[in-house]
């Protein structure tokens, strides 16, 4: 099995020490998959900048003038909105974020590898076509899934974004689509605000968008009973032809920014799953990019797992172990109400 990883050393230009989303993220995710040799064992390819007509798909153009501005001011360091910034060349490491991805897709549909792995910065699903947010500049996913289905003829791609926020950026891209359909588990009530369980979809894309809003305090046995109940019963509707993964680990339970009960063993189950759903249903085609993750050690381990599951190994790395409290909500109330509003099986 081949499994390419794309990154690019010039991530780590990207910085604001202090700042959640910093490039020791990156540096730890490096690390990792560097000293217990698995980047040695995937197909790596270095990012390319993704052209900007592919950008230019999903975000205004006032908005991308902003970005080429923003651009050309050297040395310095400019707050987007509050908690999103941009430093020099943030464009174009923003470009080399999104191209990460595109050559991810291109790399899996062109048939030059099995499965992929996009370990990029800044994250991307939060960007909204006109504006910055959360941390994110271009929407990565989005620009990936609109060249997937412009130059491989893709008719239906399933879009799974497990952070721990909800993806708005790629949910507002894509809402009135019934060519791709958008799962997104998240904290709720929680940042940005938006996800909540009857927002489906809009047009001819009403119900190819699930919302699965959680309550803080849910982990592993939720997460299970709801790709169980809600996320394999919609996929096997759908029948993606490709699957790409949002794939944030702030919602472990040691991130400091939220408050989910994940463990990396959970964590890696649903990384499982998933990749058993693209080999039921589309010939294995799926590609997991970096969204977010604060605690450095679980998003180094998260990533790792995700390289052993697309090698079809079966490790998984757990160092910090459980949460330190196991209860969990009753998710049964939820699932209810979620197969009731999207008529799943």
């Amino acid at each position: 099995m081949t499994t390419v990883y794309v990154t690019h050393p010039r991530y780590v230009e990207h910085d604001l020490p202090g700042h959640p989303e910093h490039a020791g993220r990156i540096r730890a995710i490096w690390q990792q998959l560097d000293t217990t040799g698995l980047s040695n064992r995937l197909g790596r390819l270095e990012a390319q900048p993704v052209a900007e007509e592919w950008v230019a798909a999903v975000h205004t153009r006032p908005y991308l003038d902003l970005l080429n501005k923003v651009e050309r001011i050297q040395d310095q360091v400019i707050h987007l909105n509050p908690d999103t910034y941009v430093g020099p060349n943030g464009y174009t490491i923003a470009r080399l974020s999104a191209g990460g991805v595109v050559m991810a897709v291109e790399a899996v549909l062109s048939g030059k590898a099995h499965n992929g792995l996009a370990a990029v910065r800044p994250p991307g699903h939060h960007a909204m076509p006109g504006y910055s947010m959360g941390f994110c500049l271009l929407g990565n996913v989005p620009i990936a899934a609109h060249y997937a289905r412009q130059v491989h003829g893709i008719r239906r791609l399933m879009i799974v974004d497990f952070d721990v926020h909800h993806g708005n950026g790629t949910e507002a891209m894509f809402y009135d689509d019934d060519g791709v359909l958008f799962v997104s588990t998240h904290q709720y009530p929680f940042y940005p605000g938006t996800g909540a369980a009857d927002d489906t979809g809009r047009g001819r894309g009403k119900g190819f968008t699930i919302n699965i809003p959680l309550a803080a305090g849910h982990g592993d046995r939720s997460y299970t009973a709801l790709f169980e109940q809600v996320i394999w019963p919609a996929a096997a509707r759908f029948q993606p032809e490709l699957m790409m993964v949002s794939a944030g680990f702030d919602a472990h339970w040691a991130d400091p920014l939220a408050g989910m009960r994940l463990s990396l063993t959970g964590y890696a189950y649903l990384t499982r799953e998933l990749i058993r759903m693209a080999d039921q249903f589309c010939g294995g085609k799926i590609v997991f990019v970096l969204e977010g993750g604060y605690n450095l050690e679980a998003l180094a381990h998260g990533v790792r797992n995700i390289a052993h599951a697309l090698l079809g190994e079966d490790a998984i790395s757990d160092p910090l172990g459980p949460p330190r409290v196991d209860r969990e909500p009753d998710i049964e109330p939820l699932i209810n109400r979620l197969r009731s509003i999207h008529a799943l099986p």
